[in-house]
Protein backbone atom coordinates (compact mmCIF):
# COMPACT_ATOMS: atom_id res chain seq x y z
CA UNK A 1 0.00 0.00 0.00
CA UNK A 2 2.83 2.72 0.50
CA UNK A 3 4.24 1.99 -2.44
CA UNK A 4 1.18 2.74 -4.41
CA UNK A 5 0.50 5.69 -2.34
CA UNK A 6 4.25 6.95 -3.38
CA UNK A 7 3.82 5.91 -7.31
CA UNK A 8 0.29 7.56 -6.79
CA UNK A 9 1.63 10.83 -5.12
CA UNK A 10 4.62 10.97 -6.91
CA UNK A 11 2.15 11.65 -9.88
CA UNK A 12 0.00 14.09 -8.75
CA UNK A 13 -2.82 11.79 -6.75
CA UNK A 14 -4.57 12.10 -3.64
CA UNK A 15 -5.06 9.29 -2.21
CA UNK A 16 -7.25 8.57 1.12
CA UNK A 17 -6.40 4.96 3.17
CA UNK A 18 -9.52 4.04 4.97
CA UNK A 19 -9.13 0.65 7.11
CA UNK A 20 -12.82 -0.65 7.89
CA UNK A 21 -12.73 -2.32 11.95
CA UNK A 22 -15.25 -4.91 11.99
CA UNK A 23 -14.92 -5.87 15.55
CA UNK A 24 -11.46 -7.19 14.45
CA UNK A 25 -9.16 -8.73 17.88
CA UNK A 26 -5.31 -8.42 16.34
CA UNK A 27 -4.88 -4.41 16.86
CA UNK A 28 -5.84 -3.50 12.85
CA UNK A 29 -7.50 -0.66 14.41
CA UNK A 30 -4.57 0.69 15.88
CA UNK A 31 -2.08 -0.12 13.29
CA UNK A 32 -3.76 1.62 10.52
CA UNK A 33 -4.44 4.81 12.64
CA UNK A 34 -0.05 4.60 12.85
CA UNK A 35 0.20 4.52 9.25
CA UNK A 36 -2.00 7.65 8.93
CA UNK A 37 -5.36 5.73 7.79
CA UNK A 38 -8.73 6.60 8.58
CA UNK A 39 -10.25 3.99 10.57
CA UNK A 40 -14.57 3.16 9.85
CA UNK A 41 -14.87 1.19 13.14
CA UNK A 42 -17.86 -1.19 13.23
CA UNK A 43 -19.10 -4.38 15.36
CA UNK A 44 -21.35 -5.85 12.86
CA UNK A 45 -19.45 -9.13 11.27
CA UNK A 46 -20.82 -8.15 7.95
CA UNK A 47 -18.21 -7.54 5.08
CA UNK A 48 -20.62 -5.68 2.85
CA UNK A 49 -21.15 -3.37 5.82
CA UNK A 50 -17.60 -2.90 6.63
CA UNK A 51 -16.90 -1.69 2.92
CA UNK A 52 -20.11 0.66 3.13
CA UNK A 53 -18.85 1.90 6.55
CA UNK A 54 -15.60 2.49 4.83
CA UNK A 55 -17.01 4.38 1.63
CA UNK A 56 -19.20 6.14 4.05
CA UNK A 57 -15.98 7.89 5.00
CA UNK A 58 -14.54 8.52 1.55
CA UNK A 59 -14.56 12.06 -0.01
CA UNK A 60 -13.11 11.13 -3.61
CA UNK A 61 -14.62 11.15 -6.52
CA UNK A 62 -13.32 7.65 -6.95
CA UNK A 63 -13.41 4.30 -4.76
CA UNK A 64 -10.78 1.23 -4.50
CA UNK A 65 -12.09 -1.43 -2.37
CA UNK A 66 -9.15 -4.37 -1.23
CA UNK A 67 -8.77 -6.90 1.65
CA UNK A 68 -7.09 -6.64 4.67
CA UNK A 69 -5.14 -9.45 3.94
CA UNK A 70 -3.97 -8.95 0.42
CA UNK A 71 -1.12 -6.59 -1.09
CA UNK A 72 -1.91 -4.16 -4.44
CA UNK A 73 0.56 -3.47 -7.08
CA UNK A 74 2.40 -0.25 -7.06
CA UNK A 75 0.60 1.10 -10.17
CA UNK A 76 -2.66 0.00 -8.50
CA UNK A 77 -3.92 3.65 -7.94
CA UNK A 78 -2.45 5.14 -11.11
CA UNK A 79 -4.37 2.27 -13.10
CA UNK A 80 -7.89 2.80 -11.63
CA UNK A 81 -7.67 6.56 -11.90
CA UNK A 82 -6.65 6.37 -15.49
CA UNK A 83 -9.19 3.43 -16.13
CA UNK A 84 -11.97 5.45 -14.48
CA UNK A 85 -11.32 8.80 -15.80
CA UNK A 86 -12.75 7.34 -19.78
CA UNK A 87 -16.45 7.80 -20.16
CA UNK A 88 -16.58 4.00 -21.48
CA UNK A 89 -15.21 2.41 -18.22
CA UNK A 90 -18.10 2.32 -15.21
CA UNK A 91 -15.10 0.27 -12.51
CA UNK A 92 -13.64 -3.58 -12.91
CA UNK A 93 -11.35 -5.31 -10.78
CA UNK A 94 -7.30 -5.62 -11.11
CA UNK A 95 -7.48 -9.94 -10.64
CA UNK A 96 -5.25 -11.33 -8.52
CA UNK A 97 -2.52 -14.00 -8.44
CA UNK A 98 -1.68 -16.04 -4.90
CA UNK A 99 1.04 -15.63 -2.43
CA UNK A 100 2.21 -19.15 -2.81
CA UNK A 101 1.05 -22.28 -5.39
CA UNK A 102 -0.22 -25.66 -4.87
CA UNK A 103 -1.54 -28.79 -6.34
CA UNK A 104 -4.43 -28.04 -4.77
CA UNK A 105 -4.49 -24.13 -5.18
CA UNK A 106 -3.28 -24.55 -9.04
CA UNK A 107 -6.30 -26.70 -9.67
CA UNK A 108 -8.92 -24.23 -7.84
CA UNK A 109 -7.17 -21.42 -10.08
CA UNK A 110 -8.10 -23.39 -13.26
CA UNK A 111 -11.82 -23.78 -12.21
CA UNK A 112 -12.28 -19.98 -11.21
CA UNK A 113 -10.07 -18.90 -14.39
CA UNK A 114 -12.63 -19.71 -16.73
CA UNK A 115 -15.75 -18.03 -14.72
CA UNK A 116 -13.78 -15.17 -14.55
CA UNK A 117 -13.04 -15.06 -18.48
CA UNK A 118 -17.30 -15.58 -19.15
CA UNK A 119 -18.15 -13.31 -16.71
CA UNK A 120 -15.64 -9.96 -16.22
CA UNK A 121 -16.22 -10.45 -12.49
CA UNK A 122 -13.02 -10.46 -10.77
CA UNK A 123 -11.86 -9.77 -7.56
CA UNK A 124 -8.68 -7.94 -5.97
CA UNK A 125 -8.90 -3.71 -5.98
CA UNK A 126 -12.18 -3.75 -7.14
CA UNK A 127 -13.26 -0.12 -8.25
CA UNK A 128 -15.93 2.21 -9.10
CA UNK A 129 -17.25 6.11 -9.21
CA UNK A 130 -18.24 7.03 -5.71
CA UNK A 131 -21.30 8.55 -7.15
CA UNK A 132 -22.34 4.89 -9.38
CA UNK A 133 -21.63 3.66 -5.81
CA UNK A 134 -23.80 5.62 -3.97
CA UNK A 135 -26.92 4.99 -6.85
CA UNK A 136 -26.40 1.28 -6.45
CA UNK A 137 -26.73 1.47 -2.64
CA UNK A 138 -23.22 0.45 -2.29
CA UNK A 139 -22.73 -3.38 -1.28
CA UNK A 140 -25.70 -5.32 0.07
CA UNK A 141 -25.58 -5.84 3.66
CA UNK A 142 -28.09 -8.66 3.47
CA UNK A 143 -25.49 -10.92 2.08
CA UNK A 144 -23.08 -12.39 4.44
CA UNK A 145 -20.95 -13.71 1.60
CA UNK A 146 -20.80 -13.39 -2.33
CA UNK A 147 -21.56 -9.66 -1.89
CA UNK A 148 -18.85 -8.46 -4.32
CA UNK A 149 -20.37 -10.94 -6.76
CA UNK A 150 -23.50 -9.23 -6.60
CA UNK A 151 -21.97 -5.98 -6.37
CA UNK A 152 -20.41 -6.37 -9.69
CA UNK A 153 -23.32 -7.79 -11.03
CA UNK A 154 -25.30 -4.70 -10.21
CA UNK A 155 -22.13 -2.35 -11.35
CA UNK A 156 -21.96 -4.13 -14.78
CA UNK A 157 -26.31 -3.59 -15.72
CA UNK A 158 -25.86 0.23 -14.86
CA UNK A 159 -23.10 0.35 -16.76
CA UNK A 160 -24.47 -1.74 -19.62
CA UNK A 161 -27.66 0.58 -19.66
CA UNK A 162 -25.47 3.65 -20.47
CA UNK A 163 -23.31 1.86 -23.15
CA UNK A 164 -20.16 1.40 -20.38
CA UNK A 165 -17.93 -1.75 -19.41
CA UNK A 166 -16.48 -3.54 -16.62
CA UNK A 167 -12.68 -3.68 -17.49
CA UNK A 168 -10.24 -6.52 -16.03
CA UNK A 169 -7.24 -4.36 -15.22
CA UNK A 170 -4.21 -5.35 -16.81
CA UNK A 171 -0.90 -5.44 -15.13
CA UNK A 172 -2.03 -4.43 -11.58
CA UNK A 173 -3.04 -7.61 -10.12
CA UNK A 174 -2.96 -8.13 -6.28
CA UNK A 175 -1.55 -10.60 -4.48
CA UNK A 176 -4.42 -12.69 -2.70
CA UNK A 177 -3.17 -14.27 1.14
CA UNK A 178 -3.91 -18.08 1.06
CA UNK A 179 -4.56 -18.01 4.89
CA UNK A 180 -7.48 -20.08 4.06
CA UNK A 181 -6.09 -22.64 2.07
CA UNK A 182 -3.76 -23.15 5.35
CA UNK A 183 -6.47 -23.07 7.41
CA UNK A 184 -9.04 -25.82 5.36
CA UNK A 185 -6.59 -27.68 3.84
CA UNK A 186 -5.49 -27.17 -0.25
CA UNK A 187 -8.21 -28.52 -1.97
CA UNK A 188 -11.45 -27.18 0.51
CA UNK A 189 -12.34 -24.28 -2.55
CA UNK A 190 -13.21 -27.29 -4.84
CA UNK A 191 -15.31 -29.12 -2.16
CA UNK A 192 -17.11 -25.46 -1.42
CA UNK A 193 -18.20 -24.25 -4.43
CA UNK A 194 -21.76 -26.30 -4.57
CA UNK A 195 -22.31 -24.54 -0.85
CA UNK A 196 -20.98 -20.86 -2.87
CA UNK A 197 -23.39 -21.16 -5.15
CA UNK A 198 -26.17 -21.79 -3.40
CA UNK A 199 -25.24 -19.13 -0.77
CA UNK A 200 -24.82 -16.47 -4.00
CA UNK A 201 -28.77 -17.18 -5.47
CA UNK A 202 -30.27 -18.39 -2.04
CA UNK A 203 -29.01 -15.37 0.49
CA UNK A 204 -29.20 -17.90 3.52
CA UNK A 205 -27.83 -16.54 6.50
CA UNK A 206 -28.09 -18.75 8.56
CA UNK A 207 -25.37 -21.52 7.64
CA UNK A 208 -23.46 -22.34 10.50
CA UNK A 209 -20.40 -22.50 7.75
CA UNK A 210 -20.40 -19.44 6.38
CA UNK A 211 -20.30 -18.36 10.21
CA UNK A 212 -17.62 -20.68 10.96
CA UNK A 213 -15.41 -19.69 7.45
CA UNK A 214 -15.85 -15.97 6.99
CA UNK A 215 -16.32 -14.45 10.15
CA UNK A 216 -15.25 -16.57 13.20
CA UNK A 217 -11.76 -17.26 11.38
CA UNK A 218 -8.00 -17.49 13.62
CA UNK A 219 -6.88 -14.40 13.15
CA UNK A 220 -8.88 -12.06 13.90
Amino acid sequence: MAEARREYDGRGGRLETIVADDASTDGTARIAEEHGCRVASLDVRNIGAARNGGARLAGGEFLAFVDADSRIHPRTFTEVDRLLRSARVVGGASGVTMERWSLGIAATWAVMVPLVWLTGFDTGAVFCRRADFAALGGYDERRRVAEDVDFLWRLWRLGRARGQRLVRARGIKAVASVRKFDEHGEWHYLRMLPLGLKLLFHRDHSDAFVSRYWYDASGR
